[in-house]
């Protein structure tokens, strides 16, 4: 009986379950969902487990903030399952805001996105946590599969297509052919390294000490990747560490960049690690066409070209970078009866 409703009310989910960002697809109505991927949690006493106080944005409003006996976490980091449970409820509560009705007899056949270069324990731990969550089935599909078809790459075909995903937790860049990543190569630093790192330079250099939320905010407001044809400067407010007291100070576009280097210089020697892999006739179609670059980090200023330089091969910015992983999930669940193989040699669950 169960099964019956379930197949009646049937509904296919795709997630992109990023380390800064979850964004959500509904087959047939398309992207419904992006909110960061924070939790603001209570604690219960006793040991008897927790409250959801805030999910998404409201999470994240509260970062930096919550009182004592709350915590504000981010549950993913470097693209992996850091907190199994919290995980879980933001698994849970995505479904839930696309179920109709919240109806309790609609279990989602669900396909989730993780970066490829994870092992198999990670990726059954987010079987495990989308099941537990009330998915009636689980997929697990390749980041760079999922973004090279939602940047509408022709990966069936026997061309090599290139692809390099910045995202928060992980930066990552494959060659793709014939419906398979040939080549990839990964590091586990990206936007939220980079937001790490003003907040240290900040620290060092002006005593002053602010948050993830104000360290995104400048990066994505005066961050570059090359030097502009015009510097700019931002107010930033925080705490003086000398005294305690609120305190505000101009950060310049070239003190944030010197703070970025370092991580932009490892995401270029990732990209030429790749391209060492890469088997000769495969560089010969990825120079023909180009490299794609895309996730949220892709639209900082100068990193296409900055990237374009370093390898000596075209780089060219995704139309939708913040949204092609889920767009390529998507298109997997267009698709998803004849995909299925593809899907279960990675990992799949069902309940």
């Amino acid at each position: 009986m169960f099964k019956y409703f379930s197949g009646m009310l049937g509904l296919d989910v795709g997630i992109d379950l990023g380390s800064s960002n979850v964004v959500v697809y509904v087959k047939d109505k398309g992207i419904v969902l992006s909110e960061p991927s924070a939790i603001a949690m209570k604690k219960l006493p006793r040991g008897e487990g927790f409250e959801i106080i805030a999910v998404g944005e409201s999470a994240k409003a509260m970062s930096g903030k919550v009182p004592n006996g709350i915590e504000a976490i981010w549950p993913l980091e470097g693209g992996v399952i850091a907190n199994f449970d919290m995980t879980q409820e933001l698994i849970r509560y995505c479904l839930k805001r696309v179920t109709p009705n919240n109806s309790f007899m609609v279990q989602p056949r669900v396909v989730i996105s993780i970066p490829a270069e994870v092992t198999e324990v990670e990726r059954k731990a987010v079987i495990d946590a989308a099941l537990g969550a009330g998915a009636s089935e689980a997929y697990i599909a390749e980041e760079p599969i999922s973004a090279a078809l939602g940047v509408g790459l022709p990966i069936d075909k026997p061309n090599g297509c290139m692809i390099i995903d910045i995202g928060g937790g992980t930066s990552e860049v494959s060659v793709i052919s014939l419906g398979g990543v040939v080549v990839t190569s990964s590091v586990r630093n990206a936007g939220k390294a980079m937001d790490n790192a003003i907040i240290n330079m900040v620290r060092q250099r002006y005593a002053l000490l602010i948050g993830e939320s104000t360290a995104e905010e400048v990066k994505n407001t005066i961050g570059s990747a090359l030097p502009m044809e015009e510097e700019l400067e931002m107010s930033v407010k925080g705490r003086d560490l000398s005294v305690g007291l609120p305190k505000s100070d101009n950060v310049s576009s070239v003190e944030v960049r010197e703070a970025l280097e370092p991580i932009l210089t490892e995401i270029e020697d990732m990209v030429k690690v790749a391209l060492e892999k890469m088997p000769p006739e495969l560089a010969k179609d990825v120079v023909d066409r180009g490299i794609v670059l895309t996730g949220g980090v892709a639209l900082m200023h100068g990193l296409d070209e900055r990237l374009s330089r370093a390898i000596n091969t075209p780089v060219i910015v995704a139309e939708e970078p913040l949204y092609s992983v889920a767009l390529g999930v998507g298109k997997i669940l267009d698709n998803l009866g004849s995909m299925k193989k593809r899907l279960m040699s990675v990992e799949r669950g069902t309940r």
